[in-house]
């Protein structure tokens, strides 16, 4: 990854209109993007929902489709990369779960680990309840988009939204929490 700066000016050219520039952004955090991407899908087995290359670049679509983005610097680039990626993986899993029309899916709790067999329906339970928990407390509902569906460390998610890590695990505890009896 090249310097923040170099990227800080590359967000800024972008918004400036340099049509190039979205493709540099993009080759510049293509390796965090890939990690950020494995880390997610890593943990879901061999039934993958997407694999990691297909996550990056259908994230890469997104942005493009996009347009102009209001992107501050690379902690901003990166929060809303985990925003695209929740959108992409709910979206397949949505389109996954069509096509079989239901099935026997086991009761799964939440973690921030994906379990291949029964992540499809609770991918989708806990976007519907995050979307709600956003309406309380965006800060929180951010912690927990990009911990469960980018695979952000704690220290990771503490330097994109510029809190402390133990700010990022009380509001991970106090999501959970709230999900869980949501999601009950």
């Amino acid at each position: 990854m090249h310097e923040a700066t170099s990227l800080t000016d590359l967000i800024h050219q972008a918004q400036s209109g340099d049509s190039s520039a979205m493709r540099r952004i993009f080759d510049a955090t293509y390796g965090d993007l890939r990690t950020l991407a494995r880390m997610r899908l890593s943990r879901g087995g061999r039934d993958h929902i997407l694999d990691t290359t297909s996550l990056v670049h259908e994230s890469y679509l997104r942005f493009i489709e996009a347009g102009r983005l209001r992107i501050e610097d690379r902690k901003h680039f990166l929060r809303y990369a985990s925003h695209v990626m929740r959108s992409v993986i709910v979206d397949f899993v949505r389109e996954n779960r069509a096509k079989r029309r239901g099935g026997d899916v086991p009761h799964v709790t939440l973690n921030s680990q994906i379990d291949a067999g029964a992540g499809e329906l609770e991918i989708v339970r806990v976007n519907d309840a995050l979307e709600e928990l956003a309406k309380h407390d965006e800060r929180m509902a951010q912690v927990v988009e990009m911990r469960y569906f980018a695979g952000m460390t704690e220290v990771e998610i503490a330097e994109a939204l510029g809190v402390t890590d133990r700010t990022v695990r009380r509001d991970w505890e106090k999501a959970r929490l709230l999900l869980a009896e949501a999601l009950k």
